[in-house]
């Protein structure tokens, strides 16, 4: 096996431990690991020659997310970046791990480790703009519906959709408005926001 093979097959291996569950077609898996095949598959259709650093960072975005719960943090702005902060650190550091047993370089690692944390977002890092393109479109694809009925406000959802469609970049925004979403999700992108409206 390669070094990438084997390193996927640690992060996936930990995806696995993931407790929450999620079914598709009767078929049951872990929802962290569905949720890091949904990454990849985006990613193919935006960057089908990524590397295999970002390959990783890709897959590695929730990297045992589960162990630090949000309700572990208040209830805040500052709670929530707190927290934020708090996974990216730790998903950062485990993947690294994670990497350099794995048969990479320290340095190979601590880009994928970068990577995770979104480290260079501002400043413009292609790689770092596609792994947000890509986290947003899982959450608008798999994600946006359910987190909309529970949340049941609107004006919430409305400035959800607006800070999502704002952090993509034009390939991301394109591969977007491909998206499906349930009836009520398209009421509230057309009629709330209105990019929706422009499929």
């Amino acid at each position: 096996m390669s070094k990438y093979d084997i390193a996927l097959e640690r992060i996936d291996a930990a995806h696995k431990d993931d407790p929450t569950t999620i079914t598709i077609n009767t078929t049951t898996l872990p929802y962290e690991l569905h949720y890091a095949q949904q990454m990849t598959l985006y990613l193919e259709r935006l960057d089908p020659n990524a590397s295999e650093l970002l390959r990783l960072a890709i897959r590695a975005q929730h990297l045992r997310r589960w162990e630090i719960p949000r309700s572990s943090y208040p209830a805040t702005k500052i709670g929530y970046h707190s927290w934020r902060g708090a996974l990216q650190r730790e998903q950062a550091a485990l993947v690294e791990k994670i990497c350099v047993e794995s048969g990479y370089t320290e340095a190979e690692a601590a880009r994928i480790g970068a990577l995770v944390r979104k480290a260079d977002l501002r400043k413009g890092d292609p790689d770092t703009q596609t792994l947000e393109d890509v986290a947003c479109l899982v959450f608008l694809d798999d994600q946006f519906d359910k987190f909309e009925k529970d949340l049941g406000d609107e004006d919430k959802i409305v400035d959800i959709l607006r800070k999502t469609w704002g952090k993509m970049s034009e390939a991301g925004r394109s591969e977007a408005l491909k998206i499906k979403l349930s009836e009520r999700g398209e009421c509230v992108g057309t009629e709330g926001f209105g990019w929706l409206s422009v499929k």
